[in-house]
């Protein structure tokens, strides 16, 4: 969803060698791009899963419990690696060069809209998100830049290691505790938050347009997955074993106050501000593809939204408008997530996928793909909505609480 007519995503990320004669006052020609590489690619799709997602996943850990929590992160990443595969099978089948083009492909105009609404609904909560995150950490740090997200991870993974020699570190909870259904319902609240870490379907056709061997693509989303998956593990494992129950739905805002180690607020400084830097070079890449959608759901009989300058401009001041004002009104990223996860990202990731195989027009699809495309749609639809009746009875037994002043 990052290129191309309908803000689909059927044109290649970069331009191709320029056919024909150079117009008068033009450049004679783009230069070459001659394809994506392999590592290129898998950079690419690594950088469209790991965002924000990953400043609420210690906090899933609080709530299923480290071991429960480590094997959902992996089941997730398995159910996506299976979706993309589904999507790109189908793609390959009818000749789509776009998440679009396929759901139209299956399900007609309506399945292309309903596309592209939910991707702009999801990544509409994705930029709220980011804006809270680098709002929360540019605020409290001073001008120090380092490394990206992979310097959050070691720096975290360096402090619990120290903090746990040290013997600071109590034994983390293993396993969720539920003394009652309504802490059983609780644990549901997890599985949006898993589901947004893993979205990254809209982009996974543009970068499939780039590669120099098309067939690369399988082994690209395996490798970037890992990858993912890694750093996820890694970052949900080390943040609840260094703030145990006292970990945040966003782990950053725990570094803001003593580690209880040398050095604590340079550590601060360093984790805050790498994850804020590494926020604002992937909001680039989300705002793309979701000033794409809109202006393909707003105008689409218009022409390409690149070679009108005016609605370029209009729109995504609007956007950024709109993104900055509810991003100071959200409490809390968990908040943020569970709205986007529980309908928009579970629709991009596991729904729309699995429907595509189920009314299979072209008749590919076996049986294990029609099995596994059910199960994906029982497990998305009930946990989802388990969380979303969490959330809302929650709220409401807050609200219906007798005040204690």
């Amino acid at each position: 969803m990052t290129m191309g007519g309908a803000a689909e995503g059927s044109e290649p990320l970069l331009p191709t060698k320029r056919e024909g004669p150079a117009a008068e006052g033009e450049e004679a020609a783009f230069h070459e791009f001659n394809g994506a590489s392999f590592p290129g690619a898998v950079f690419n799709l690594s950088t469209t899963i790991v965002g924000a997602g990953i400043m609420a996943l210690p906090a899933t850990m609080k709530v299923l419990g480290l071991v429960p929590g480590l094997v959902m992160i992996v089941l997730a990443a398995l159910l996506t690696d299976a979706s993309i595969e589904l999507l790109v099978r189908f793609s390959g089948v009818v000749g789509a060069r776009s998440y679009g083009g396929v759901m139209g492909d299956a399900f007609g105009w309506w399945g292309r809209r309903l596309l592209q609404v939910c991707v702009v609904i999801n990544n509409v909560g994705v930029m709220i998100v980011y804006m809270i995150i680098i709002g929360d950490s540019l605020s409290y740090t001073s001008a120090i830049s380092v490394a990206l997200a992979v310097v959050f991870v070691i720096i975290t993974a360096g402090i619990a290691i120290v903090k746990l020699i040290e013997g600071q570190i109590p034994m983390p909870k293993l396993f969720p505790a539920v003394p009652d259904l309504a802490s059983v319902w609780e644990l549901f609240t997890a599985v949006p938050v898993l589901v947004t870490a893993y979205v990254c379907h809209y982009n996974v056709h543009p970068i499939h347009n780039e590669l120099k061997d098309s067939s690369q693509i399988k082994p690209i989303v395996h490798t970037s997955l890992t990858l993912c998956s890694s750093v996820y593990i890694a970052t949900s494992f080390f943040g609840y074993l260094l703030f145990g129950e006292s970990t945040l739905s966003d782990v950053l805002a725990n570094f803001d106050s003593n580690l209880g180690i040398p050095y604590s607020s340079v550590l601060n400084d360093a984790v805050r501000v790498s994850y804020a830097l590494h926020l604002m070079l992937v909001f680039p890449m989300i705002f793309h593809a979701l000033r794409l959608n809109l202006d393909g759901l707003l105008f689409a009989s218009a022409r390409p939204l690149y070679s009108d300058n005016r609605r370029f401009g209009v729109m995504t001041a609007l956007l950024l408008l709109v993104i900055f004002s509810f991003a100071n009104f959200i409490p809390s990223i968990w908040d943020a997530f569970q709205f986007t996860g529980a309908t928009a990202a579970v629709c991009i990731g596991f729904i729309f996928p699995a429907a595509i195989t189920l009314r299979d027009r072209h008749s590919i699809a076996k049986k294990w793909d029609k099995f596994l495309a059910v199960v994906m749609i029982v497990l998305a639809v009930v946990s989802n909505v388990v969380a979303v009746y969490s959330d809302a009875y929650k709220m409401f037994h807050k609200k219906s609480a007798p005040s204690m002043a």
